[in-house]
């Protein structure tokens, strides 16, 4: 991870139904839906002027680490954060077995 997003936090921002990261005054963030302790992360948004630092892979990484801090299983329906898992297998240990393409990860 780009070490100046290491120190930044995740925040779960419940009126928007979003995870977001701010990154010099632009908002990252992952749309989800909540249903009980099950997180379905839908899409994933980055601002074109954070791009290219890593700021996706550290908003999912960060996302993953509150959900599991939180107790939540996930559905990973967004594209993207479905690739992170796959390319980071050791997060499919989140992913509620009931998610559609479990097995694909």
């Amino acid at each position: 991870m780009n070490e100046e997003l290491i120190p930044l936090q995740v925040v779960k921002n419940e009126k928007t139904s979003r995870f977001e990261l701010e990154v010099d005054n632009y908002i990252a963030f992952i749309d989800y839906k909540q249903e009980g302790d099950i997180i379905k992360l839908i899409h994933t948004e980055v601002p074109e002027e954070l791009g290219g630092r890593g700021v996706a892979s550290a908003l999912v990484e960060k996302t993953l680490t509150y959900l599991e801090e939180n107790k939540n299983s996930l559905f990973p329906y967004c594209p993207y954060v479905f690739a992170y898992i796959k390319k980071h297998p050791e997060w499919k240990r989140i992913v509620n077995s009931k998610f559609p393409n479990y097995d694909k990860l």
